[in-house]
């Protein structure tokens, strides 16, 4: 335990002093010191105790009594111990001018500073002493001067105070000449130097600041160890932070090696260096080091527990930790004991983060403020920029935080986290392009940042849904490599983006995928299921139960009865109501339902599922246990628009008017007028109001159309893309006449829907068919209808059958009229207002039938047989005893049975004659078809005679053919029997008297052929002597009498020739006698040149024949 001893005036006994044991009360001591007339120095040291226990107070007491005039006359003799105390005053007014704010009181520090160090000098001018003051560097770093070793001037002695003045106040340029005067005049003083190095390293300049404060180490090696602390500071600045850790370890050990007399200075550890060694441990991030750092700034506080820089690197340590009471404890201290504004930054900007981490956004938002405004420039500390944008988005002020976030960016222009919080606020902004933007170029920088794909797939999922699914994939897709978990969320929305692209089974594929294993893969999949399982879900069930079906939960209890758990997660429910959604739209709703009552089981507060089964009742035309359903959802939640929205739709169409009304205005005033579809639902009721069967008001009908397309148009400012509302506008416009804008606006609005898996809206196809049908344009209308049918009802729908058999009636199409008429009858056999219009129709086609001028008997009879059907049709609703009810006049009926009466006795008359014109047309018929038979026999008789001709013609043909190659045949082994030279010989006379005879016929047979032609050669000659076996049914009879006259040249004329003189051989026969005269040219060389096969043929025939 430290102590001071007092020595007793004129005794040898001494007043012992602990110094951890101080009075409160700081007179005691002071009269002690006083009635024993203690040295100056011990005044010193209990001075300095004092300080050190943070009892400023005692400490300033002390040091204003030792330097009263009272004691500077006692003590005239001496002078080291009474500057000492003088200059401790100056440098703790310059100290508390350098913290305050106000500049008043900041003003009135350094005149009491400047007061101390003035009547320190004055006491010696040339002690070396009175030339220290009190410095600052910007890490709060306290420069004493104990010791100089050599004499300066008074000029000197007041330009170094009044730099080092300067210096506290902030003002560098000013402090910088003030140290120049001095090194103009000394360039190895010491004070001067360390004040121009401070003022360098102020301005930025650490390599310079760096090089004088080793001129001091060179100029006084004994110099204090805050000088070596100084050089550790600028290594650090410059990034030579092995260097800077050994210039910070020197301070350390110097520390202990120093003694002196001021009281600032005998710490034994400094506190500066210990922070400086714990930032420089922390740069390792790793975790001996960042333990080690703590360590250092433990130590430092527990030596000065003022030190707001170590209390700022703690209080960082603790938020990571989760201690925030010791955040706010140490930021809230470290604010009080420093007014420099780095450090004050930081100080706010930790007291804001542990606010912000526990949910208080107001305070986080207040000192991120103030850490913002100790700051000058965003680039020296940009955390409490980023931090004060994130706590503006969440309290919506979204144009304040992307100011602070685009600062971020200035600094840090590839920060992709600012990037995804700049894009969330262009999105909130409404400028989903700049934030398109951001994100783009966010996953550009880091493309595998899944939280950066993640963002942008929500950002298109509204507006491009194919690029959503493909960031979501990438997103699955690297989180899967980095071997983390994909977050049922994600995979959600890919199953959505599937399902509204209408790719089903991709859609139920991801939905499993998400819901992983459990009892929902049981009640989905038969082939998941056990006998027992399947035992309980099949069981049979009541028929009182059979209708309330979607409320039974029985089924499930019997599940656990078995044995069977029945869990569902609660992060699960979302997808797993997806999933029973993507059944309804495959129309497996019983499965579906089945899904929706899980959830109701396990979570009944769930109300979508209440709504989805009240939906399927409600398509299942079971209203009331649709409405029951809604009661349930609203026993839930009372106050939910939806469900008040689906039950006011239900009153409505059970036609309870001022309930519905009710229930809408109760839905709108639930979501304070912000729920659009309440909105549109009071819209619907105004228009529906004003359309309404019963007797017309004009005046009201007026008003409700225009307070519709007030709501619809309210609706429409909010959510511009809301097409029920575009709809429901271009409804009122059509109703006004305005039917060319309703047309555009119906044709926008299909367009819009039929992109969408969701949007089924088949009013507008039906009103763009009204539109069409009132402007006349009737086959439009009634494709628009069909088109309709066939889409949304499967072609069973009996009301929008009427539309289409209206429109067919005003086409005056009756007969397609009265077929969909009938097929409506036939879904809905108990409107008899089909039945009526049936009739009318059948009454207007017999009406205009029998006005035509030209009609069949057909016709006519058709007419009286639709006749009796319309008299039968209106004689049964005549006797129908509710006819009120279905909205029928009786003498309106009435006077329709007797039209159709009176259609009947004309269409008699009409028949008659008809069917005597139809007996004429038949007698006339009969006797052209009677004539067309005896013309036709006469011509089939035609035909079939010269068939048998030609088939005599061609059998004659086939006898001539074979008899010619038979005799042919006999002819060539004649000739293979004679020998070569007898053949020679009368070859020789064959051919001349053959030429003879060739030159007879040839002159007898062409006598037109003309005279100066030139001569064939002889392979021509041959070609054409040969040919004459071949027929040619197209020649002229001379060239049929050549034929003749050469086949009887040859002796091969024909027995029948002159019976059969038109006919010609077949083609086939004519092939055959090329073929064979062909075959006879095989030895040319043992003929002459001039004779032919066919000519020697002919000069042996004759011989032969006569034989």
């Amino acid at each position: 335990m430290a102590c001071v001893y007092i020595p007793v005036q004129n005794s040898e006994e001494e007043v012992r002093v602990a110094l951890d044991q101080l009075p409160r009360d700081a007179t005691d001591i002071l009269d002690i010191l006083k009635a024993e007339q203690a040295p100056l120095d011990l005044w010193l040291i209990i001075a300095r105790e004092y300080f050190k226990q943070g009892k400023v107070e005692q400490f300033r007491q002390i040091l204003e009594e030792g330097s009263s005039p009272e004691i500077d006359e006692y003590y005239a003799d001496v002078r080291y111990e009474r500057i000492a105390i003088l200059n401790a005053l100056g440098a703790y007014f310059s100290y508390l001018g350098k913290i305050e704010t106000k500049q008043k009181e900041k003003e009135d520090h350094f005149i009491l500073a400047t007061k101390y160090y003035n009547k320190a000098s004055r006491i010696d001018m040339h002690e070396p002493s009175t030339w220290v003051g009190k410095g600052k560097h910007n890490q709060n770093l306290q420069v004493n001067f104990y010791k100089c070793t050599r004499s300066h001037k008074n000029l000197e002695h007041t330009h170094l105070v009044t730099g080092q003045l300067l210096l506290a106040k902030g003002d560098v340029d000013q402090a910088f000449s003030a140290f120049k005067i001095v090194l103009d005049g000394d360039r190895d003083n010491v004070p001067a130097l360390l004040g121009h190095a401070c003022v360098e390293f102020n301005r930025g300049k650490y390599s310079s600041s760096l090089e004088i404060y080793k001129r001091v180490l060179q100029v006084y090696p004994e110099c204090p160890a805050a000088v070596r602390l100084g050089i550790g500071l600028c290594r650090y600045k410059l990034g030579q932070f092995e260097r800077a850790k050994q210039a910070f370890e020197r301070v350390l050990q110097a520390s202990h090696m120093l003694t002196t007399f001021c009281m600032f200075f005998l710490d034994p550890e400094n506190v500066e260096a210990l922070v400086a060694l714990g930032i420089v441990d922390l740069q390792s991030n790793e975790a001996s080091g960042i333990r080690g750092a703590m360590e250092k700034m433990q130590r430092a506080f527990d030596v000065y527990p003022y030190c707001a820089t170590a209390l700022n690197y703690l209080a960082n340590h603790f938020f990571f930790t989760g201690q925030h009471f010791l955040v706010e404890q140490l930021t809230e201290t470290a604010l009080a004991a420093t007014s420099h504004g780095s450090t004050r930054a930081h100080s706010y900007y930790n007291l804001a983060r542990s606010y912000h981490s526990k949910g208080d956004y107001e305070k986080a938002g207040l000192y991120y403020m103030a850490s913002v405004k100790e700051v000058n420039k965003p680039q020296e500390f940009i955390l409490p920029f980023y931090g004060l944008g994130q706590v503006q988005l969440k309290l919506g002020d979204f144009k304040s935080s992307l100011s602070n976030f685009e600062k971020v960016l200035e600094v840090y222009p590839e920060n992709c986290e600012t990037l995804k919080a700049v894009a969330h606020i262009y999105l909130q902004l409404n400028q989903p392009t700049k934030a398109h933007e951001a994100l783009k170029k966010a996953v550009r920088i880091d493309p595998r940042d899944p939280e950066a794909f993640l963002d942008l797939g929500e950002l298109l999922i509204s507006t491009d849904s194919g690029a959503a699914l493909d960031a979501f994939k990438t997103a699955r897709n690297l989180l899967k490599k980095a071997n983390e978990e994909v977050s049922i969320e994600l995979l959600n929305n890919i199953g959505v983006i599937h399902f509204e692209r209408g790719e089903f089974e991709l859609a139920q594929q991801t939905f499993k995928e998400a819901l992983g294993d459990g009892i929902w893969m049981k009640l989905i999949d038969s082939e998941a299921q056990s006998d027992s399982f399947r035992k309980v879900l099949h069981q049979p069930m009541d028929a009182s139960l059979a209708a309330r079906i979607y409320k039974d939960m029985q089924l499930f209890h019997n599940l656990e009865k078995n044995g069977i758990t029945v869990e569902l997660p609660w992060d699960k429910i979302t997808t797993l109501s997806n999933l029973a959604r993507l059944f309804e739209q495959l129309h497996k709703t019983e499965t579906a339902s089945i899904l929706y009552r899980l959830i109701l089981f396990k979570f009944p507060e769930y109300v979508d599922a209440y709504l989805r089964l009240a939906a399927i009742a409600k398509a299942r035309n079971n209203v009331p246990l649709s409405i029951e359903l809604i009661r349930d959802a609203l026993e839930v939640d009372d106050k939910n628009p939806d469900a008040l929205c689906m039950l006011g739709d239900l009153e409505l169409k059970n036609d309870d008017w001022v309930k519905a009304k009710d229930t809408f205005r109760a839905a709108k005033d639930a979501s304070n007028g912000k729920d659009s579809y309440a909105t549109l639902c009071l819209g619907n009721w105004n228009y529906f109001a004003a359309v309404r069967s019963e007797k017309r008001a004009p005046k009201l009908e007026a008003t409700h159309l225009e307070k519709a397309k007030e709501l619809y148009t309210k609706v429409l400012v909010e959510r511009p893309a809301n097409m029920y509302a575009a709809n429901g506008a271009g409804v009122v416009l059509a109703e006004k006449g305005q039917f060319d804008i309703a047309k555009e606006l119906f044709t926008q609005v299909q367009e819009a829907a039929s992109g969408s898996v969701f949007v089924q809206m088949p009013d507008v196809w039906i009103n763009l068919a009204h539109v069409h049908f009132a402007q006349g344009n009737f086959p439009l209308a009634i494709k628009m209808y069909q088109n309709c049918l066939r889409k949304f009802y499967y072609n069973t729908d009996s009301q929008i059958l009427l539309y289409l058999a209206r429109t067919h009636y005003e086409a005056e199409q009756w007969q397609d009229c009265k077929k969909t008429l009938l097929k409506a009858i036939h879904l809905a056999p108990s409107n008899y207002t089909l039945r009526f219009d049936t009739g009318v129709t059948l009454q207007k086609f017999s009406a205009s039938t029998l006005q035509k001028t030209k009609r069949t008997v057909d016709e006519v009879r058709a007419t009286v047989a639709e006749l009796k059907n319309a008299v039968r049709l209106f004689s049964q609703l005549s006797a129908a005893s509710n006819l009120q009810i279905h909205g029928f006049d009786e003498k309106k009926i009435e006077t329709h049975v007797g039209y159709c009466k009176h259609l009947l006795e004309a269409a008699k008359v009409h028949c008659d004659a008809a069917e005597l014109e139809d007996q004429q047309n038949r007698h006339r018929l009969e006797l052209a078809r009677q004539a067309a038979i005896r013309e036709e026999e006469s011509r089939l008789a035609e035909e079939q005679k010269k068939v048998k001709l030609e088939k005599r013609k061609q059998e004659d043909e086939l006898k001539k053919v074979m008899q010619q190659e038979q005799h042919l045949e006999r002819i060539k082994e004649h000739w293979k029997s004679s020998s070569g030279s007898k053949r020679k010989d009368r070859g020789q006379e064959d051919e001349e008297g053959g030429q003879g005879g060739e030159r007879r016929r040839r002159k007898s047979s062409n006598k037109k052929r003309k005279r100066d032609k030139k001569p064939m050669d002889d392979d021509q000659q041959d070609y054409e002597e040969t040919n004459y076996y071949q027929p040619d049914n197209q020649t002229n009879d001379n060239d049929n009498d050549d034929n003749d006259n050469r086949l009887a040249a040859a002796g091969l004329e024909d027995s029948d020739a002159d019976d059969d003189t038109g006919g010609a051989p077949s083609s086939n026969t004519g092939r055959r006698i090329r073929g064979w005269s062909e075959s006879e040219e095989d030895e040319p060389e043992k003929r002459q040149p001039s004779s032919s096969p066919v000519r020697d043929n002919s000069a042996e025939m004759q011989p032969s024949d006569g034989e």
